[in-house]
This record gives C-alpha cells, sequence and structure tokens, in this order.
C-alpha cells in the first residue's frame, strides 16, 4: 500500500470516529459524486473528497454552527478548519508537497467554491448531502432546520446538480415532499 492509499485509509478511520453517523458514508459517497463527475480525478482532488468535513470527526477541535451568527461564516470557518487538521496528517505520510497543498486549499473552498476543481468538490459535497445526509439530517433536527439546510445546500448547486438533485426520490414521503418544496422554492 503507498502513502496516498495509507493516508486515505488514516482519513476514513478519523472520519469513522464522529459522532454523526452519516459522515463515513457521506465522505465516500462524495468521493463517488467526484468520480462521477471526474473519473480520471488527481489524488489531490480525491483527498479532499474524503476529507473535506474531517473537522466534523475530532470533537475537541471542531467549528461548531453556534459559534457564528451567519451560517456561511461557519461554514468558511469549519472548511479552514478541516485543511488545518488534514495538512499533518498528509504531511505524516510524507506526501508530495503539491498534492498536500492542493488537497488542503479543496477543503478550505469545499463550501464555496470558485475555480473549477473546487467546483466540482463543492457539487459532489452538495448531492451528497441530499444522496445521504437529509434523511439523517431530518431525523435529528425535523422539517424546519432540515428544509433551512436544505435550501442553502440547493442554492448553491450548480446547473448540472441541480438535475441530479431533483431526481432524488427518498423512501420517506416527507423528505420528497420536503425536496420537492425546496426545489420549489418555496419559503420555510
Amino acid at each position: 500500500m503507498d502513502s496516498i492509499d495509507r493516508a486515505k485509509r488514516r482519513i476514513r478511520v478519523i472520519i469513522e470516529g464522529s459522532r454523526v453517523p452519516e459522515d463515513l458514508r457521506h465522505a465516500d459517497n462524495t468521493l463517488k459524486w467526484l468520480l462521477h463527475f471526474e473519473p480520471e480525478a488527481d489524488e489531490a482532488l480525491q483527498i479532499a473528497a474524503l476529507a473535506h468535513d474531517i473537522d466534523r470527526a475530532i470533537n475537541e477541535i471542531k467549528v461548531k454552527p453556534t459559534d457564528f451568527d451567519d451560517f456561511d461564516a461557519f461554514k468558511t470557518a469549519h472548511a479552514r478548519n478541516g485543511a488545518k487538521i488534514l495538512r499533518p496528517i498528509l504531511n505524516g505520510f510524507a506526501l508530495e508537497q503539491d498534492v498536500v497543498e492542493e488537497a488542503c486549499r479543496l477543503v478550505t473552498c469545499h463550501e464555496v467554491g470558485g475555480d473549477p476543481r473546487s467546483n466540482l468538490l463543492k457539487d459532489a459535497d452538495s448531492i451528497s448531502f441530499f444522496d445521504v445526509n437529509l434523511p439523517l439530517y431530518y431525523e435529528r433536527e425535523g422539517w424546519q432546520e432540515a428544509k433551512r439546510r436544505s435550501i442553502w445546500g440547493y442554492r448553491r448547486l450548480s446547473s448540472r446538480a441541480k438535475e441530479i438533485v431533483k431526481n432524488i426520490i427518498y423512501q420517506d414521503e416527507t423528505l420528497t415532499r420536503l425536496l420537492k418544496e425546496v426545489i420549489d422554492g418555496r419559503a420555510c
């Protein structure tokens, strides 16, 4: 097993320790969507897809939404903190510095995008929220919060990603209705 594979394995072990039950599934699903859009994605992009929410898995240093008045400010801080956590992990596997720098840059930008690579990661992450996170998020947080978070997530999707999300159907009809309201632009 090479250094890249060992680094990915370590990231997955860390995320598996998250108190949020869907975090590992979300990480793997984000990578799946990234590879759907970019089958030849390089190692930095693949690492970033797996590690983009690593900050949520380390409870002692994770950024909490309650520490912020604004959800976007929270998401920016969460992304920066994730890159800060990821850097020493990757350096511990003696990866090429350009891979480390790019993976950390992508994690920093995964919530807002801004260039083709970080936009790709943002779309993969956002689709994965709807694909795997929303059912458990709804179960924990209820209708109002799940809808608010879904509106935020849907607005940041590219038109290509919106088409994918429009085709998601949940076993729970309530979630399908929630998503339809989000897509149709109905307010909370």
